[in-house]
């Protein structure tokens, strides 16, 4: 039988920089969802929550026994004090915003706030391809690189803002430059926008024209599948480094799990075969024996379903 907060009622946000998803969830059901909000028409915080809490309103309407609100946040996340300081590719929400305390001033609920990879990890931890482990690292392949940790049955969150941070670490000590002044970090070489850019790049030195929206993952996947030897070449490049990554974190947290999800992780085999050879050549045979790479169950809603979770879970004061 599912836990009492499985079964909770919770509305649940996925904010995303194209659209901002909100619906309502019961355990790894989404019950009800709103029209998607498009965060690029909004020119500030206080709108974007005002349109947030207009829409959270009128699902409570419809569904009165929601018991708490899950927000999950593409940014900088204090989860302790509910605030958000900055939001990835978000540009009028560049400073600290108290969500949580305006959010239940509003709503009159239980409001929960976090980074959206942590809220992807939550669901395929306790619902999804995790469900049973105690220790896990979750990886969300997309326009950034994200990342969520448990350990010993406890999700880190660290001392200050949004612990894993996983795309900022460095895969080369001398490599490109990161937002932060970082160098080489992870997501400037296999985020999607940079992954695209560089398989232009190599067409371009082979003297074939390509655009960006030829080498998005997907137009990637396909013509290495046809035998395009460049594409071929740029999966084994993006395994190579995302296996840099993984060996990192093998050697620092040994975790039963790493499950992947996100856009390039689709391409099953593409990825996860090369993948898996680099990290035999890499990891102590031991660790490697007992390496599970597991793709992602939820896809798209593993945001929504675990901002819902955690609403639930907050509710029933399982949440830690």
């Amino acid at each position: 039988m599912r836990g009492m907060s499985e079964q909770r009622l919770a509305i649940a946000v996925d904010f995303g920089g194209t659209s901002i998803k909100i619906g309502v969830t019961r355990g790894a059901e989404l019950v009800d969802k709103a029209e998607p909000l498009p965060t690029p028409e909004f020119d500030s915080p206080e709108s974007i929550m005002a349109a947030m809490c207009a829409t959270m309103k009128e699902l409570q309407r419809r569904h009165p026994q929601v018991a708490a609100v899950g927000l999950g946040m593409p940014g900088w996340v204090d989860f302790y004090k509910g605030v958000l300081y900055q939001l990835t590719n978000v540009p009028v929400w560049n400073h600290q915003v108290p969500v949580r305390e305006v959010m239940e001033r509003e709503l009159g609920l239980p409001v929960v706030l976090d980074n959206d990879a942590n809220c992807m990890g939550y669901a395929e931890w306790k619902l999804g391809a995790g469900r049973g482990l105690e220790s896990l690292l979750c990886l969300t392949l997309g326009t950034g690189i994200g990342g969520c940790i448990v350990v010993h049955n406890r999700m880190l969150r660290g001392r200050n803002v949004s612990c894993a941070e996983l795309g900022q670490t460095s895969v080369d000590f001398k490599g490109r430059v990161g937002p932060f002044g970082n160098r080489g970090a992870v997501e400037e070489y296999i985020g999607n926008n940079e992954f695209a850019a560089d398989a232009v790049a190599c067409y371009a030195a082979a003297g074939i024209q390509k655009t960006l929206a030829d080498c998005t993952p997907y137009q990637l996947e396909l013509a290495a599948r046809a035998g395009d030897t460049i594409a071929l070449e740029m999966y084994r490049s993006f395994a190579e480094k995302l296996g840099c990554l993984i060996m990192n974190m093998m050697y620092t947290l040994v975790p039963e799990a790493f499950i992947i999800g996100g856009g390039v992780a689709k391409a099953g085999d593409l990825l996860f075969d090369p993948l898996r050879a680099c990290l035999k050549e890499q990891l102590f045979p031991v660790h490697y024996d007992n390496l599970r790479l597991l793709p992602a169950q939820f896809g798209a809603d593993a945001g929504i379903i675990g901002a819902g979770l955690m609403a639930a879970d907050y509710a029933a004061g399982s949440l830690r």
